[in-house]
């Protein structure tokens, strides 16, 4: 807490407002004297708003840096698991070797879920997106998991963290399976996490000596990394706005999977395979990109919200881009539609000055579609990643006080009037 405060003035009257300085990033004005003045502040989108205080992500969007628990993004999704980068959302720090070794374990004894889970998926059209699956899904888990949900209890919240790290890829695969009509695999635990999560998505009955690619393994352990976490993006704000009721941890995190599957979020990486399937072929990338720079249309997966330099996360996705399209020798239009945009955006200066280049979105689209996933699993992907953050942040909240969420509004509609008789209404 500085000592350095702002002064509101209001019809000639001082209030002060105490300046927080936290440990990185601006400073932040406390501004409950507002509603002492008779005032409230209006900020749509939040976009200068820090409604929590928070020690596990830090973003700086001018510098392109992500950090989580202070680790750069880069040197976590390089040299540390995925699930090594769980444990440090959760804990603070990665684990020693013990810690990483009880932590794995774990894991590996929650990734089954219930039997009677399996009906559940019955109740489903098998041409339902995914995405709605896993909110139904995930949402029904307090229903089977129901022991453990004292959200005032620590042990009840870690073993829930536990569980929905754990069961997300299996619930994930499910989903696929279901859509396609094939037999669901039970988790291989002999296997990694992205592993047994690729076992899970590919593998059949028949497949007895089933391994994945090491390049594609990796690939999919980076995707994971690279989506953990995100600070205080719609679908983390969600599961925090539904944590404050004290809702039990499914329903939270299936809100924050709802949220996570508007295009304008999670959604986004589908988004661009959609305007690759628009654009069509090679040839017509030139005339897009034309409209592109007279804003006729969009172009999805370039550019992003709080970056205004360099996506730090898509730096390493495209390495990890490279590396699976040489692995896999494909020969694919739609890659090599997605590399003629790539190449256009890292070089006309229009893109360039205007900083809107290939984000994460753009790279991670690219990798699930050589890998042989449909566009339909891309956000449930996300989702599945991106669970240790969100629980993360939900044990945050719940290990110190809080307030229930209560946004205010700028109201205006009508003012009062009286009720007329429908026989007198014009």
């Amino acid at each position: 807490m500085a000592d350095n405060q702002a002064t509101l003035t209001v019809d000639g009257k001082d209030y002060q407002l105490p300046i927080t300085e936290g440990t990185l990033g601006p400073s932040v004005i406390e501004v409950a004297a507002f509603q002492k003045a008779g005032y409230w502040t209006y900020d749509p989108g939040f976009m200068a708003t820090a409604p929590v205080e928070s020690k596990i992500t830090f973003i700086d969007g001018g510098k392109g840096e992500l950090l989580h628990r202070g680790y750069p993004i880069d040197q976590l999704a390089n040299n540390a698991e995925y699930l090594e980068v769980a444990y440090a959302l959760i804990h603070g720090d990665l684990p020693n070797a013990e810690q990483k070794a009880d932590f794995y374990e774990k894991i590996r004894q929650h990734t089954g879920v219930h039997d009677q889970l399996r009906k559940f998926f019955e109740g489903f059209r098998r041409d339902a997106h995914p995405m709605a699956i896993m909110v139904g899904v995930v949402g029904a888990l307090s229903a089977f998991y129901h022991e453990n949900l004292d959200v005032s209890n620590e042990e009840h919240r870690e073993i829930t963290a536990i569980r929905l790290i754990a069961k997300m890829p299996t619930l994930a695969a499910m989903s696929y399976k279901y859509s396609k009509g094939e037999p669901f695999m039970y988790p291989r635990n002999d296997f990694n996490y992205a592993e047994n999560f690729l076992y899970m998505m590919f593998a059949t009955p028949a497949d007895v000596d089933y391994k994945t690619n090491d390049v594609i393994t990796r690939a999919m352990d980076k995707i994971f990394t690279l989506h953990a976490d995100h600070e205080q993006n719609a679908s983390t704000s969600t599961v925090r706005l539904a944590g404050s009721t004290g809702a039990n941890p499914y329903a939270c995190i299936a809100a924050g999977i709802a949220a996570l599957w508007g295009p304008s979020h999670g959604g986004a990486n589908e988004a661009v395979l959609e305007m690759l399937d628009e654009i069509g072929s090679v040839e017509n990338v030139p005339e897009f990109m034309e409209k592109v720079k007279s804003r006729e249309v969009k172009l999805m997966g370039f550019g992003h919200r709080v970056y205004k330099n360099f996506d730090p996360r898509a730096q390493v996705m495209k390495e990890t881009c490279d590396e699976v399209l040489d692995a896999l020798g494909i020969n694919d239009p739609k890659l090599e539609l997605a590399m003629a945009l790539e190449k256009i955006a890292l070089e006309d200066p229009f893109f360039v000055e205007r900083n809107l280049y290939p984000n994460v979105d753009f790279y991670s689209g690219i990798i699930l579609k050589a890998i042989g996933i449909p566009t339909s699993m891309f956000t449930v992907i996300f989702a599945l990643a991106r669970t240790s953050g969100w629980i993360s942040h939900w044990l945050e909240m719940h290990s110190a006080p809080f307030k229930i969420g209560r946004p205010r509004q700028l109201y205006t509609g009508e003012t009062h009037r009286d009720f007329v008789k429908v026989e007198d209404r014009k």
